[in-house]
């Protein structure tokens, strides 16, 4: 199948000429993904380009002054990925139309990162997550927290998918790169690999300034994620660090009362919300 091969030029800044990755893996595009009018960028010929995190401005924080939030896992053959630092990798993907290079140790310092994987492009579920998270991507933005999407499929796919309109089961545009795994060395190190299958569970994991791993859910192949839990979590994570004597307690959300890890401390939260309940409680009655 013939490919047009336009030149293309990234306006976004965070964009630039890097070394080319020597790759590990070259799949050819699955039948019937590409079609006639697919444009392959320039990087098709071996140029690749790397994927810088955007810019924040610089505001000063109690975190950058404090340890950050981390658990301290038992030694051991096997290490739980939540509280240690995050497998660091660098693959190609595919952002604003163009192949680029993603490593994951490039944010630390710099930004909090979602990292999620999905099964497989062009399916059901997996467009779902992937353009809400997109739609979204400006309130992550306002928390210094970039989003990284993967699974096993070439880039060649992840371009297919992305020049694919909504309407018809395709992603558009995003505001944030697709990852390629096509080694599923990513997806092994992370823990979601499915070995019989060769795909990924629906796995996100949010990784601090650090690099650490703080957060981890893992979901069957048939159930998507929420972006509202994520964001919660996010939120939750960033405050604790911000506040490191308090803790969150369940569904807890900014501007609501958190809660202090000390058995006598604690009982003003206790205190606090048995009190909004005997009064919710009052109020109610008063209107049966």
């Amino acid at each position: 199948m013939a490919c047009s091969v336009p030149s293309i030029v990234s306006s976004n800044p965070r964009v630039f000429p890097s070394k080319p990755l020597t790759p590990t893996a070259s799949l050819p595009p699955a039948p019937g993904l590409l079609s006639k009018t697919l444009a392959v960028p320039k990087s098709f010929h071996g140029l690749r380009k790397s994927f810088h995190p955007r810019s924040a401005p610089m505001v000063s924080s109690p975190r950058s002054s404090r340890r950050s939030f981390v658990v301290n896992a038992v030694s051991g053959s096997e290490l739980p990925l939540v509280g240690n630092r995050a497998p660091d990798f660098e693959a190609e993907a595919v952002f604003d139309q163009e192949f680029i290079n993603v490593k994951l140790s490039d944010y630390i310092g710099k930004k909090y990162v979602i990292l999620f994987f999905y099964p497989l492009d062009f399916t059901f579920v997996c467009p779902t997550e992937i353009t809400a998270f997109s739609d979204r991507y400006s309130e992550f933005e306002q928390l210094n927290t970039e989003i990284l999407g993967v699974s096993i499929d070439s880039v060649f796919s992840h371009l297919a998918w992305v020049q694919t309109d909504r309407k018809s089961g395709g992603l558009g545009d995003l505001k944030y790169p697709l990852i390629s795994d096509v080694t599923k060395s990513i997806s092994k190190s992370f823990g979601v690999l499915i070995p019989d299958q060769g795909i990924a569970l629906r796995g996100l994991f949010i990784i601090d300034k650090e690099g650490v791993i703080q957060h981890c859910t893992i979901n069957n192949l048939a159930i998507g994620r929420s972006v509202d839990e994520t964001m919660r979590t996010l939120q939750a994570l960033q405050y604790v660090q911000d506040n490191p004597d308090e803790v969150c307690p369940a569904g807890w959300k900014p501007g609501e009362k958190s809660m202090k890890p000390d058995p006598k401390l604690s009982k003003e939260y206790f205190a606090a919300i048995s009190g909004l309940f005997h009064f919710a409680t009052a109020i109610l009655l008063c209107h049966l």
